[in-house]
């Protein structure tokens, strides 16, 4: 591999005491999470203890007072070993940002800290039965009366759903005007008409709690909206770039522990009298495996080192997880299939990183729309 210059030794350092909290407290647990349906809150709160969460948020706030590239950290150390229930790259990337970024500081002060500490868990409700990409359709209504805004309407595939303790929703509070009647209002766990549907069944993430949301008559005061009425989808456009990289970061990190993975089996494994390893099909694929790890890598650093200075686009945003989702499952398939049967066993790393990452291809915006992203710039 091309070696990184991202970070600095005191990164690193970081990323060694990441390391460490991830094999003891995260790897031991995780199959009975994904038993579960749910991972433990005492991780969350544990991740908090050791300033994983919410890394960019100022110590005024309660956070450790790092930046995105502590994140990144995180979010890379927990795609190596395929942590996938534990969502903390939700939390700190994509729903603490809107907060610190956008919100007031009674609203900053109020949550980020519990946040930061872990005893706040967040979540981000905008996909909805009739409306995934297009957030112009949602149906969630929130009607202003005096100081309050009553909100109705039904969510789904939210990640985070079942244990969230602060959900951010996104609620037409001018429904004639398509996106631009878009606000964000925080509706809280114990809200009254607030209610959560089953965990629903997914092909892989097993372990990450995903749920159907109901908001029937829910009163919440005016000081709850993040940012001005009728912002957010403005708001949801700005954080959505961050939002894609994450998903390019641990695609990148996924497709490099794949690559471990199949090396480390097929030279143990023999066929025909010899390992795997020694055909020439297999040292190919892993040859290819092994650039399209390094080109990977290599772009989404860039990328990275692009948002570290506000320079990263929505363009750029939408070429990173493109191009690192869609070569991730591609890898990811060339490396089941050098297991044969043992490829589809769930107890072998490769056929739960196949199962679970194909999500990334439609999570945050699916190919398709990151295709027509692109394409408004030809």
């Amino acid at each position: 591999m091309i070696s990184r210059t991202l970070y600095s030794d005191d990164y690193e350092m970081f990323r060694a005491s990441v390391r460490k909290f991830v094999e003891q407290e995260i790897v031991p647990q995780h199959a009975q999470w994904e038993r579960d349906g749910i991972v433990s809150r005492a991780v969350w709160k544990a991740a908090g203890d050791n300033g994983f969460l919410c890394s960019f948020v100022p110590e005024e706030y309660g956070g450790p007072g790092g930046d995105f590239l502590h994140t990144a950290i995180v979010t890379e150390e927990l795609a190596r070993v395929d942590a996938s229930g534990v969502a903390f790259h939700l939390h700190s990337g994509i729903v603490a940002p809107y907060i610190l970024n956008h919100g007031t500081e009674k609203q900053k002060r109020a949550w980020l800290p519990g946040m930061c500490s872990g005893t706040i868990i967040g979540a981000i409700a905008m996909t909805e039965p009739s409306a995934g990409s297009d957030l112009a359709n949602i149906k969630t209504s929130a009607k202003q009366n005096k100081d309050k805004f009553l909100i109705n309407g039904q969510k789904t595939f939210i990640s985070n759903g079942h244990i969230s303790d602060l959900v951010i929703t996104a609620c037409k509070t001018t429904p004639d005007v398509g996106a631009k009647g878009i606000s964000l209002l925080v509706v809280l766990r114990d809200d009254e008409g607030f209610s959560r549907g089953r965990n629903l069944e997914k092909i892989g993430w097993h372990a990450q709690d995903t749920a159907e949301l109901f908001y029937s008559d829910i009163e919440v005061t005016v000081d709850r909206m993040i940012g001005e009425e009728n912002k957010g989808f403005t708001y949801l456009m700005q954080e959505l770039a961050q939002e894609r990289l994450i998903v390019a970061i641990r695609a990148a990190t996924t497709i490099e522990a794949a690559l471990e993975e199949t090396i480390k089996y097929t030279k143990g494994r023999e066929a025909f009298g010899k390992p795997l390893f020694s055909f020439q099909n297999t040292r190919f694929k892993l040859a290819e495996a092994k650039t399209n790890a390094t080109v990977v890598r290599s772009f989404i650093d860039q990328c990275t080192s692009l948002h570290m200075t506000q320079s990263l686009d929505a363009n750029d945003a939408a070429m990173a997880k493109l191009f690192a989702t869609e070569t991730m499952c591609k890898v990811l398939d060339d490396c089941l299939q050098m297991y044969g049967g043992y490829g589809y066993m769930w107890e072998y790393p490769i056929a739960r990183m196949w199962a679970g990452q194909r999500i990334a291809r439609i999570a945050g915006g699916s190919s398709e729309i990151m295709k027509e992203i692109i394409s408004r710039t030809l």
